[in-house]
């Protein structure tokens, strides 16, 4: 594709993008709740895919995978990405609802269609003007295995079992008042008294 040409392909989409951001904004406000509309979406994949470089598409995992592997993936998106993703992947948590645009569903099409190095590739880098993060080592002992793992079980999401799931949800962050009821579990069923101000709360909703 010529230069001049690739401008002006370029140049179409980002109007299209201001022309649908501007009609979001005119019909739901700035809030956060609402949903991209179609074309905003179709257009936002497109943009995103021209600004991945190709290199990354084609890139091979590095890491072999490995039941090992696959655990230290697992763990790691429960620690990690679960509190928007879901510990299946779903995007449906509460801080997911109030993202715009919303956590994609990781199961479907949309992300399992893509290549090992573009799923590779967001991790590490992030999305611009969305909620994802680069979580990507830009160190120079940064090699990338943590997010080769993350692929393997990106890719094993959709066959993801119960018992892996409950496991997950030990290592999901906890909030302070989660903590102290585990501390106050912990505490009783060693046999320490209880403190009275336990007492008091333990039942209050």
């Amino acid at each position: 594709m010529k230069r001049g040409t690739a401008f002006l392909v370029a140049l179409v989409f980002v109007l299209g993008m201001v022309a649908a951001g501007a009609a979001s904004i005119l019909h739901d406000g700035l809030s956060a709740r609402a949903q991209p509309s179609a074309l905003e979406t179709a257009m936002a994949a497109v943009m995103r895919k021209l600004a991945m470089p190709s290199s990354a598409r084609d890139a091979k995992n590095a890491v072999a995978n490995s039941p090992e592997v696959l655990r230290d993936a697992r763990l790691h998106f429960a620690d990690h990405c679960a509190i928007c993703h879901g510990n299946d992947g779903s995007g449906d948590t509460g801080l997911g609802r109030g993202m715009y645009p919303k956590p994609p569903d990781l199961r479907t099409a949309q992300t399992q269609n893509r290549s090992d190095g573009e799923i590779f590739w967001i991790i590490e880098n992030g999305v611009r003007l969305t909620g994802m993060p680069a979580f990507g080592d830009s160190g120079e002992h940064g090699n990338g295995q943590d997010s080769w793992k993350l692929v393997h079980f990106i890719r094993h999401l959709p066959a993801l079992t119960v018992e892996e799931r409950i496991e997950m949800e030990k290592y999901n962050p906890k909030g302070p008042d989660e903590l102290k009821e585990e501390q106050e579990e912990r505490d009783f069923l060693s046999g320490a008294p209880e403190m009275p101000s336990a007492r008091q709360n333990h039942h209050r909703h």
